[in-house]
């Protein structure tokens, strides 16, 4: 196992800029992942540490090493792709033996380790048969096999589960979960999927325009989230914003907009400006209510009952849409005019132009 360290590390290709000044310890036996959505840099950066792909500056350590020069085979780093890339003309077995072929490994300890690793997986009795006899799910612990036996100090997943169904992609996440805590091995996992990020991992760097906006704990991340990018980012569904104008009120900032009037209390040298959004999530808002104090006004448009839950999408003013998690036996109807009480904790304030956290 071996820390990861990148230091001010930049990758351009002509003028454009994939990856711009990222600095990040990825700590030795953590699981950490590389979230945002598409474009945003995570995959190169990826690449990068895996060596296919050359950093244009800055510095890139596995252990105790520089290893921008290095090439990808010296690298002591195992990689599963999205795509599996299995040879289909072999075996499992062989297609897991196949890099410990390569180095030249005893036959006796290739299969040592390939028939440990299958066990692990739960593939034992696949060994024998094609990637073309195979489910998604099997080809993809086949992947993730040819890595482990590998023994490598760090393990890197480029969006391994997305061409699996949604029942398997929960299912092989959690595999995955299980495999790290018995293998404990430095491991850094590229996804778009949020959901994916917060459960996997010990911490989560979100990324937009190839900058690095938070790297924190999951928990943290979603809590108290750096920038408005974050918070919306991070949350399914997702944060609600709304245009609010502040004003202190003694101990307590109002929140006043369309729709609503919120009494926030915020610490006594807190300065806001005076244009700003206010930010709460679906799941900490509340209703039907009958009163407007510390609440928001909203005129129902749809509702999806999802049985743990019930999602309600409602227009705040003329423009502005609002979405709240209630009680899945809340009784609402479409076009009714409802209030959902706020949960003044869980208030989220950001600057209007630059969208950093304010409160």
């Amino acid at each position: 196992m071996a820390e990861v360290t990148l230091t001010h590390v930049t990758k351009t290709f002509g003028e454009f800029v994939a990856v711009n000044d990222v600095s990040m310890v990825i700590e030795d036996g953590k699981f950490t992942v590389l979230v945002g959505p598409s474009g945003c840099g995570k995959t190169t950066t990826l690449r990068m540490v895996a060596g296919l792909e050359d950093a244009t500056s800055g510095e890139i350590r596995i252990g105790d090493r520089i290893v921008n020069d290095v090439p990808p085979k010296d690298r002591d780093i195992a990689m599963v792709f999205q795509n599996y890339a299995l040879y289909p003309h072999m075996d499992v077995y062989n297609n897991m033996a196949f890099g410990l072929k390569l180095r030249k490994y005893p036959k006796e300890e290739i299969k040592k380790r390939v028939t440990e690793a299958a066990a692990m997986l739960g593939i034992e009795m696949k060994l024998k048969s094609k990637p073309r006899e195979l489910s998604g799910g099997q080809r993809q612990r086949v992947a993730v096999g040819r890595a482990i036996v590998r023994n490598p100090k760090v393990f890197l997943f480029d969006e391994p589960l997305s061409n699996l169904d949604a029942k398997l992609r929960v299912q092989m996440r959690t595999e995955l979960e299980q495999l790290h805590h018995k293998l404990k091995t430095t491991t850094v996992y590229v996804t778009h999927d949020q959901v994916e990020a917060m459960t996997l991992g010990d911490r989560i760097a979100v990324m937009k325009d190839g900058v690095i906006h938070q790297y924190a704990p999951p928990q943290e991340t979603y809590d108290h989230p750096a920038n408005q990018f974050v918070a919306g980012f991070i949350g399914s569904p997702a944060m609600n914003f709304l245009p609010a104008t502040a004003s202190r009120q003694g101990s307590a900032v109002t929140l006043s907009g369309r729709g609503f009037r919120i009494d926030l209390p915020v610490a006594q040298n807190a300065v806001l400006p005076e244009h700003v959004i206010m930010g709460i999530r679906p799941e900490d808002l509340d209703g039907p209510e009958s009163s407007a104090e510390n609440a928001i006004a909203v005129r129902v448009t749809v509702k999806e009952q999802l049985g743990h839950s019930l999602l309600v999408y409602g227009d705040v003013g003329d423009s502005q849409q609002v979405v709240a998690s209630l009680d899945p036996h809340r009784h609402v109807e479409i076009d009714q005019e409802i209030y959902l009480k706020t949960n003044l904790k869980a208030i989220h304030v950001f600057d209007s132009e630059t969208q950093a956290t304010l409160v």
